[in-house]
C-alpha cells in the first residue's frame, strides 16, 4: 500500500507499518510500500517506537511523504595510520 492511501485511511494518527519498499536519496530513505499494521494512540506510540522489530515503524499520518533520515555512526572512528606509524 502507498503511504498516500494509509494517510487517507488513518487520518492525523500515529501508525505502525511494516516497510515492503523503499528507495535511497542521498542520506534519506524514501518508503515506497507499506502494509499497515494498526493505529496507535499517542500515549502507545512512544512506547511502540522503542520496541518494534527491524522493518517495522512508528509514523504520524500528518507527514506528506514517509522519510527516514539515514544516520552514519558518529562514534565510529577510523583511526589513520601515518607514515611514523609504520616504522
Amino acid at each position: 500500500m502507498k503511504w498516500q492511501e494509509v494517510r487517507t485511511l488513518f487520518p492525523d494518527q500515529f501508525v505502525l507499518v511494516s516497510i515492503l519498499g523503499y528507495h535511497e536519496e542521498g542520506e534519506k530513505k524514501i518508503v515506497d510500500e507499506v502494509a499497515p499494521i494498526r493505529a496507535l494512540s499517542d500515549s502507545e506510540a512512544n512506547k511502540e517506537f522503542f520496541r518494534t522489530e527491524p522493518g517495522k515503524f512508528v509514523y504520524h499520518t500528518t507527514h506528506p511523504e514517509f522519510i527516514i533520515r539515514i544516520r552514519r555512526d558518529p562514534l565510529m572512528r577510523v583511526r589513520r595510520q601515518n607514515h611514523e606509524d609504520q616504522l
